[in-house]
């Protein structure tokens, strides 16, 4: 494996450490307190991170065609967190990595919902959501919102290139111009049209 892949791989395991440590930190009084994220009570935004690990084996490891992620269809909507939502998450994240360091992985193609992307792609989309949602989840839950440096920069470089394009997709809000003498993680939100 190439240093750039194992410093992704690398990423990769920090950014799902980050967030589980989020979700280990929910009180049990927690989980139906609203987010950052328009509409998503704390459970809906740990469901839906959760959700989105669960399909990384099929795509990465399975190599899942269009046909086949259409004829799976809804496998992973509504709650997959079921009543042990840290267990559930757990497992979902240590699967997810496990087929991101598959050998080879990286060098694959996946199907995604909007076409063929190389999988280093995809497991870059994937850091960034989870580090993104983890200060959403830690607004949330009055956990630290401070975020690792070495995440944050991996996150802006990432979604700089097409922060713009993505409130159209209606799943995140318009870009908002940070403060003055901004902070890398400010900069970071504020192109994903959130207030630090």
């Amino acid at each position: 494996m190439d240093r750039d892949m194992a410093a992704l791989l690398t990423r990769h395991s920090e950014a799902l450490a980050l967030f589980g440590e989020r979700v280990h930190a929910v009180r049990a009084d927690q989980w139906d307190e609203p987010t950052p994220c328009t509409d998503w009570s704390v459970r809906d935004l740990v469901n839906h991170l959760t959700a989105e690990q669960l399909w990384v084996p099929a795509l990465v490891t399975e190599g899942s065609t269009t046909e086949e992620i259409e004829e799976a269809g809804d496998a992973y909507d509504g709650d997959v967190l079921g009543k042990r939502p840290r267990a559930t998450w757990d497992s979902a994240a240590r699967a997810a990595h496990r087929a991101f360091a598959e050998p080879g992985a990286l060098k694959r193609m996946v199907w995604l919902s909007y076409g063929e992307t190389p999988a280093v792609a995809y497991c870059s989309q994937m850091i960034t959501d989870a580090v993104v949602h983890s200060w959403d989840l830690s607004r949330a839950i009055g956990a630290s919102e401070r975020l690792p440096d070495a995440l944050v920069a991996f996150a802006l470089e990432e979604v700089t290139p097409y922060a713009s394009g993505l409130s159209a997709s209606g799943l995140f809000a318009p870009p908002i111009e940070p403060p003055p003498g901004d902070s890398h993680q400010t900069r970071l939100l504020a192109l994903l049209g959130r207030r630090a």
